[in-house]
């Protein structure tokens, strides 16, 4: 069973104009015969999360610069259409697991389950199960900010897994800056679970690539993967690839050095099994915005939106290779066909519950 530990999680202070905290709630269509919700979450410092009920989707998020002007720091759509038509996962609550399962199948209690392979024979990302559905929304507020707690029910068998799968994820902005989302699921069935959240984070609002963006990721080993860009098992050490980031690096020295045209690797984080630790820093020294990515979750995927192209976002913003950078916290990939990769087994009586803090703030 998986605990959540207590922390502190210490945040930069820094002085905005007063707003009024407030969530706003607009109908912005239907699908599949159901209610989808945007809702406008704005904390005191005017930093706004949009997020709707279709796939639990962050899509839009406006955090202020060092003269405090707001951008919109991840990409997305401005209207449900293009959702529906399908996206790279833009913002989405991923599940029921994150990440890639090769040749889609894994033994558990002696069966083979067969899952819904959607990348040339590979399950990724439970099949998009999560993104494209229509969660259950109730406004929420708590001592860690206010927000939405969504809801979603997958059937036994879904996308090829086994048990139903009772699933919420929650979504809170607070004061200082902070998005702080947890992550629960309970089953009826043994059954494997990881959940990511999968927002594109361009920290100068999208106006150029993020080859300035430093990056520090607290990793000495990466899950090595194969052709099919899943893990051969193997957790070498990351000191001389191209790929390490375990101090502060420009994005743009080392990721045409990297194959699959830039940073796509899983880095296995410093830490204890179900500990809340800083995985991750980002800073965009033009806009002077910092993102510190905290989480209970063993690994963290770094992804440079390599595979971008002939999308067109918000704002008419063609969206190309490393437009964005995807920071998705989650168990190792593939972990259901490695043993020695911890465990992601969900047990009858038991609760999955994960949580990620992304944590805004200055750098002067």
């Amino acid at each position: 069973m998986k605990k959540i530990l207590c922390f502190a999680v210490f945040f930069t202070l820094v002085s905005y104009p007063m707003y009024a905290q407030s969530i706003q709630k607009e109908q912005w269509g239907t699908v599949k015969g159901k209610e989808v919700s945007l809702y406008t979450v704005t904390n005191k410092n005017g930093m706004k999360m949009q997020i709707m009920n279709l796939g639990c989707i962050i899509t839009s998020l406006f955090v202020p610069d060092k003269n405090g002007k707001l951008d919109d720091v991840v990409l997305g759509f401005d209207n449900l259409e293009d959702y529906v038509k399908g996206h790279p996962s833009f913002g989405t609550t991923v599940g029921r697991y994150a990440n890639r399962i090769k040749d889609a199948q894994f033994v558990m209690n002696d069966s083979v389950y067969k899952l819904t392979a959607n990348e040339e024979g590979t399950a990724i990302h439970g099949g998009n199960e999560f993104r494209d559905a229509v969660w259950d929304a109730e406004i929420i507020s708590n001592e860690n900010g206010e927000g939405l707690r969504f809801h979603y029910l997958s059937p036994d068998g879904s996308f090829g897994f086994p048990g139903k799968l009772d699933v919420y994820a929650t979504y809170l902005l607070n004061d200082d800056n902070a998005i702080y989302v947890t992550f629960e699921a309970e089953t009826d069935k043994d059954t494997h679970v990881s959940m990511t959240n999968h927002s594109y984070f361009n920290l100068n609002g999208a106006k150029e690539l993020i080859y300035d963006h430093r990056v520090l990721v607290d990793a000495d080993t990466y899950t090595e993967f194969d052709e099919d860009i899943t893990p051969t098992g193997k957790l070498p050490r990351l000191k001389g690839t191209a790929w390490d980031l375990s101090s502060m690096t420009r994005l743009g020295d080392k990721i045409h050095d990297i194959p699959l045209n830039g940073y796509h690797h899983c880095y296995v984080l410093n830490k204890e099994d179900g500990e809340m630790k800083k995985a991750a820093e980002v800073i965009e020294p033009n806009s002077g915005r910092k993102l510190e990515v905290f989480t209970t979750q063993p690994g963290i995927t770094v992804y440079a939106s390599n595979g971008l192209d002939n999308i067109t976002g918000k704002y008419g913003i063609d969206y190309i290779p490393h437009m964005a950078l995807c920071l998705e916290t989650q168990d190792l990939p593939d972990a259901v066909n490695h043993p020695n990769f911890p465990s992601t087994l969900l047990k009858p009586g038991e609760t999955y519950s994960e949580t990620v803090v992304y944590d805004f703030g200055i750098v002067k």
